[in-house]
This record gives structure tokens, sequence and C-alpha cells, in this order.
């Protein structure tokens, strides 16, 4: 019986071994587009949890989904959730925060973007691309997504920040 199978066994694994696959190099480049980089999967988790707090109500001091959300605490709260990044809790501390101002041309998915009627930032939100930005707006409100060229935000808008690197 042991016999029999060396004598199954044997050809098979010799074939096995006689084959080879061609393999063609791939340049680097193309390795890293084959998967998405670290930064667009936490960009990605930030923007597919922003969405998912849309029509959650507005509560000033708000920073959870249970109690509602102001835009600083609705930021917050989403970059701890998705990304494990924390943020300050007021809106202009967020404004001063170290990171890579961005304009508005080259915002990202992800990326902050902050509203101001003076010199001080008075409104942040997530941008999600297209255009769009997730934020809490107003008192008797709820978490929605707005476009940037609409009135009263294009006027306002002051910068992107980017905090994903």
């Amino acid at each position: 019986m042991c016999f029999l199978r060396l004598v199954i066994l044997v050809p098979l694994v010799l074939c096995a071994c006689g084959r080879t696959q061609s393999l063609s190099p791939v340049a680097p480049a193309e390795l890293d587009r084959s998967r998405p980089s670290a930064t667009t999967e936490v960009a990605n988790a930030v923007l597919f949890r922003a969405m998912s707090l849309v029509g959650t109500p507005y509560r000033y001091g708000g920073n959870t989904p249970e109690s509602g959300f102001d835009c600083s605490g609705l930021v917050g709260y989403v970059f701890r959730d998705a990304a494990g990044i924390a943020l300050p809790r007021t809106t202009s501390d967020i404004g001063d925060l170290h990171g890579r101002e961005v304009p508005l041309q080259r915002l990202r998915s992800g990326d902050l973007v902050l509203f101001a009627a003076s010199r001080r930032i008075s409104h942040v939100g997530i941008y999600v691309g297209d255009g769009r930005f997730v934020h809490a707006p107003n008192s008797g409100g709820t978490v929605r997504l707005d476009r940037l060229d609409a009135p009263g935000w294009k006027d306002t808008f002051r910068a992107g920040k980017r905090v994903i690197n």
C-alpha cells in the first residue's frame, strides 16, 4: 500500500517541480496602484463614517450620534472613530491645527473644510468630493451634505486642511 502511494506521488511531484511559471517583472508603481494606500483607506473610512451620520440632529456642544452634533463635535467624532485621530474640540482650535492648508481646487475626500465670516474660523466640515461636504450646520437642523459653491458657503470658505497624511 505504501509502495503504491509512492508510485503515484513521485511522478506528480516531479511534474509539479518541472513546471515553471513565467512572471514578468512588475514595476513598484504598478504594485502601488493595485491596492489603495493606507492614506486612501483612512480617508475613505472618514468619508463613509461622515456620510453615515447624515440626518443626525444638530445640538450645540453635541459630539456623539446619540446626543447630536455641532460642527466641531461631528468632525472630532468622525476622525476619532474612523481614523483614530484626536482633533481639538472647538472650531477655532481646529482652524489653528498644524497641517497642510489646501486650496479649494486641490481638496481631497477626508480633508477638513474651514469657513469664516470674519477673520476667525467659525465653521468646519468634512470634504467628501465633487464639491460637496458633510457638516452640522445650525440649531434645529441635522447633519447634512451641502455644496461648497452654494450661496453662503462659497463666500465664507477660507481653506481646506489635510490632516490625513
